[in-house]
């Protein structure tokens, strides 16, 4: 018989070799903060309820490499506030993949890269945004 449901995906892990670029863009950009920081080559950031741990690659790792990892996204919670996290984010200079268009159920979302080449999706999504 199968456990309860979980409590939702809280936690992701990412190996990035710019590690202090990578912490910029999501603790000065996107508002998370540092939870902890064991060494100089692991961060733990939070915001919201979620849990986004950098380690610093090890050299070994080629960057050309295909990306596993589709993408992650953050959860805007008005629709409105898409827009003005992509004019944010351009202005900072952040590579911009895909610019905002609203899906068909209703959802508003855009796609931009972090500092490792990450794709980051600001997303409002009816169901998970804060009423």
């Amino acid at each position: 018989m199968r456990p309860p449901a979980t409590a939702g995906l809280r936690h992701v892990a990412l190996n990035v070799k710019e590690l202090e670029a990578c912490e910029r863009f999501y603790a000065d950009l996107l508002g998370m903060r540092v939870e902890w920081r064991p060494d100089a080559d692991n961060v733990y950031l939070t915001g919201g309820s979620d849990n986004l741990a950098l380690h610093r690659a090890a050299s070994a790792i080629d960057p050309g490499a295909p990306q596993r990892l589709d993408h992650i996204g953050f959860i805007i919670n008005e629709i409105g506030e898409v827009d003005s996290w992509f004019e944010f984010l351009r202005s900072k200079g952040v590579k911009i993949l895909k610019e905002p268009r609203t899906h068909r159920d209703g959802a508003r979302s855009f796609y931009c890269q972090d500092p490792a080449g990450n794709t980051v999706q600001m997303i409002y999504h009816p169901p998970l945004a804060k009423k």
